[in-house]
């Protein structure tokens, strides 16, 4: 410490005299520096000369700095909640290498916005966006030998509607229920300490460690803690506080004290307040005579404001931006192979022409013309989807899109090999399109929408696909299940022979909505519902045009509470790239609401929640985005309709569309059920439900989840349904007059044995299986797969099981054993030939019954 000492004395004297005074950078004059003179905390001090407080000064003389370990934060509350645009870190000697800016409501939970390697000190100019109180500084790894040191950190950006109040005199625990980790006698209880008398006391037993708890009564913002110690006194503790008694965050870190009364400015959000005694000052144990909680008066809140900016994941380009092909070029090797990443990018292209770009998109990237028809941005050049980071296997191409513009592929003919969870909507391409990867390895897509193809689709490779009211020049070939409604070009149906099932028309659709630009002006615009429809929905474009302002703009920092409040007040949603955290669910209760999703934007319930509900109302959009099953078992990660929902929808249908559920894969996930729809009406287009078979987190129980989709309501359309991998059933059909176009399905690849899946002496759940109950329901272009890795000697009984009814149909359908890991008896109940050997041949049947 005495040549850390030394260095800092030498570096403080150079710093007083070459060091600027702090302001604010040109390009942010606009912003507010809203850090400066916060309230301030930090993991650790290095000594009492270098407190928090002085890197939130406006000192450049005067600093920060830590302990000498890696894992080290300093963090500042601005507050109030605001939208934070830049963080200005000024280090000192001593700096981070690695390190994260977070942001966070509460002091609790927090959100990445910016992740820095490999810093080489001075002064770091972050670019940030987000919403939150609480910006912190988290060090990953030191640059030195020493702590982490800064001279200045400050936090720009605009102020939230809700103004800080003043930190009140009020003792908020007086009377308020407590309780402790034991206590000395009958006449020493946790509640003698939050009574308001200075001659009653707490104490506890002489052990360490002990604690005194009290419940606030509702979450409050907590400014300042007061202890009254008798002589047994606390010598290192930390001020705790949570916003559910069990997780805990700490306010305050108190080492050395002496006893006697001390107020400790503190800054945090919740509704316990803990005393963590880690150290005893005597041979006693610890004793209160009186603990008081100050929290902040005198705050207002205001409505939560719709419209803004796009935030920093969403990169919106025009023909003259320079350095155009760079911007795709440094995403693509960032996510080529991000599976499980927390990045999320969404590019949007203003209208005109693009010349000789190739935008190749890996995961979690999407790319959207901003006209209002696709021929509106016009690309000389390609989209790109290939597999060179799977060693030529496509399987593996999840989530990721193209949206709303015109491709001239450079030679010819566009390459789009994906798998699940990568849908191609409103393109012209203006030549062929290639659907398999460099070399034709496996691939397993695959879904197109309101597109026109002008040239030929090669699907080649591709295991199965699903295009809907779209035309093609041509279509080559198909390996198992190509599935066609509503196309103009689509092959004839010859699924006794060959793989093609085809309807003339869609029953039900409406596209789904698209940002676009309306001269300066950034709207939404929602399609109409339309009926048995052929071709594609442009430029005819009925629908209707929603402007920003009508839009809670979700950015990474903000909460659910903060959302269901945007959702109160009557505006839409539309999540900017990001991954979510939520601490309550969702709930979308007006008709006609929108829930739009940019980059694959990712809402993950925390806690056992679920993730969202939607009520039994007209003509809710959900579109674009992902659920990420959390690591606490949720109930129903999204429900549309409560249970017993039985208003008539018809002219109005809710729909969800390019919504992916996923549990496992990247960290633990359960669920009792993926989604459950109990309103009637409600038109599925494109979903992939998956419990995850790879990845982290995965394992029969670790990321249990029984079931994929459960239907209750009636008169239920799906169109582009991919279900896997579920503990019991993947589809549970339970509605009246529900209908399926193209079903894609694998059976869980980790079921430990027969004995696992057996029940009611059945060997194996249903992929899909509609209720006994039912009297009507048909379904088209169906398949089921099995890959029993962990038991190759399982026999599943059917793949499919439904009534036999006159009003039960079934068309094209086919179960297939991959590679002779485990077979099935039976296609549909105990109808079809059944699978054998290794050859991967399908079992079929044309019409059932």
């Amino acid at each position: 410490m005495g040549l850390r000492s030394l260095g800092v004395a030498l570096a403080s004297t150079v710093a007083l005299i070459a060091l600027p005074v702090v302001a604010p950078p040109s390009a942010l004059a606009a912003d507010a520096n809203l850090s400066q003179g916060r309230t301030a905390a930090s993991s650790s001090t290095e000594n009492a000369g270098t407190p928090a407080a002085a890197a939130v000064d406006g000192n450049t003389g005067t600093r920060w700095s830590s302990a000498v370990t890696d894992d080290q934060w300093f963090q500042v509350d601005l507050g109030a909640t605001a939208s934070i645009s830049q963080v200005v870190l000024n280090w000192e000697a001593a700096y981070a290498a690695d390190y994260k800016i977070q942001v966070s409501p509460d002091g609790g939970s927090w959100t990445d916005l910016r992740t820095v390697t490999g810093g080489d000190g001075g002064t770091d100019t972050l670019t940030v966006s987000g919403q939150g109180r609480y910006v912190r500084m988290q060090g990953i790894h030191r640059a030195t030998p020493w702590g982490y040191s800064l001279w200045e950190f400050q936090v720009f950006g605009t102020p939230g509607t809700t103004q800080p109040g003043s930190c009140s005199t009020a003792n908020s625990a007086q009377g308020k229920a407590a309780s402790a980790s034991s206590a000395e006698n009958a006449d020493t209880p946790a509640s003698a300490a939050v009574d308001g008398n200075d001659s009653t006391r707490w104490s506890s037993q002489a052990a360490d460690p002990q604690w005194l708890r009290v419940d606030l009564g509702s979450s409050q913002d907590i400014c300042k803690i007061d202890l009254n110690w008798e002589a047994a006194y606390g010598k290192d503790f930390q001020l705790q506080a949570s916003t559910d008694g069990q997780n805990w965050n700490t306010l305050k870190t108190v080492a050395g004290a002496t006893g006697g009364r001390a107020s400790y400015d503190v800054s945090g959000t919740g509704r316990y307040v803990r005393i963590l005694g880690t150290a005893r000052g005597t041979a006693y144990g610890y004793s209160l005579w009186e603990v008081a909680v100050h929290t902040t008066s005198g705050g207002t809140s205001g409505p939560v404001q719709g419209g803004g900016d796009l935030g920093p994941n969403v990169i919106v380009v025009d023909p003259s931006t320079p350095n155009l092909q760079q911007k795709f070029d440094q995403v693509f090797p960032q996510q080529e192979s991000a599976q499980f990443g927390s990045e999320r990018y969404q590019f949007l292209l203003k209208p005109g022409t693009y010349n000789g770009i190739n935008a190749q998109l890996g995961f979690y990237t999407s790319i959207s013309g901003l006209g209002l028809n696709p021929d509106d941005t016009q690309i000389n050049g390609d989209i790109t989807v290939d597999a060179g980071w799977f060693n030529g296997n496509a399987t593996q191409n999840f989530w990721r899109s193209a949206e709303n513009l015109a491709i001239t592929p450079s030679n010819g003919t566009d390459r789009w090999a994906v798998a699940q969870a990568a849908p191609f909507r409103r393109i012209h391409v203006k030549g062929g399109l290639n659907l398999a990867p460099d070399g034709y390895g496996w691939a397993s897509g695959g879904y197109i929408a309101d597109s026109k193809i002008d040239g030929t689709v090669g699907p080649y490779s591709q295991q199965q696909w699903y295009t809907r009211d779209s035309s093609v020049g041509g279509w080559t070939n198909g390996v198992w299940n190509m599935t066609f409604t509503g196309v103009q070009g689509a092959p004839a149906t010859n699924f006794d022979t060959g793989p093609y099932t085809t309807l003339d028309t869609t029953p039900v659709s409406r596209e789904k909505p698209f940002l676009y630009l309306d001269g300066n002006d950034y709207k939404v615009f929602v399609p109409a519902k339309r009926t048995n429809a052929r071709g594609v929905s442009w430029p005819a474009n009925a629908g209707t045009s929603l402007p920003l302002s009508q839009f809670y703009l979700v950015k990474p920092g903000a909460t659910a509470a903060t959302i269901n409040t945007a959702l109160a007040q009557g505006l839409n949603l539309l999540f900017t790239p990001g991954v979510y955290h939520l601490d309550q669910t969702i709930n979308v209760t007006r008709s006609d609401t929108v829930v739009l999703g940019l980059g694959l934007a990712t809402l993950v319930p925390d806690g056992g929640i679920d993730a969202m509900h939607v009520a039994d109302v007209d003509g809710v959009r959900l579109a674009g985005f992902l659920i990420d099953a959390g690591a606490t078992r949720s109930d129903t990660l999204l429900q549309i309709g409560p249970a017993g929902a039985g208003a008539d929808h018809s002219a109005n249908p809710t729909t969800m569309q390019d919504v992916f559920i996923r549990i496992g894969g990247a960290g633990p996930g359960l669920a009792t059920n993926s989604v459950v729809v109990n309103s009637d009406d409600v038109v599925i287009d494109h979903t992939w439900i998956w419990r995850a078979d790879h990845g982290q987190g995965v394992g029969w129980e670790t990321n249990r989840a029984d079931y994929g989709l459960v239907v209750n309501g009636d008169d239920v359309l799906t169109t582009g349904l991919f279900v896997e991998h579920f503990n019991k059933y993947d589809v549970l059909w339970n509605g009246e007059r529900g209908r399926t176009i193209f079903f894609q399905n694998e059976k869980a690849y980790d079921a430990p044995n027969a004995a696992a899946i057996t029940h009611d002496g059945i060997v194996g759940y249903a992929a899909y299986k509609v209720a006994e109950t039912v009297n009507v329901h048909e379904a088209w272009g169906l398949g089921s797969y099995c890959n029993y890795t962990s038991d190759p000697s399982i026999v599943q009984r059917h793949g499919f099981q439904v009534p036999v009814k006159t009003g039960i149909k079934l068309h094209s359908i086919q179960v297939i054993s991959l590679g002779g890991k485990g077979q099935y008896a039976h296609v549909v109940n105990d109808t079809g030939t059944p699978t054998s050997g290794t050859d991967t041949i399908p079992s079929k049947i044309t019409q059932f019954p």
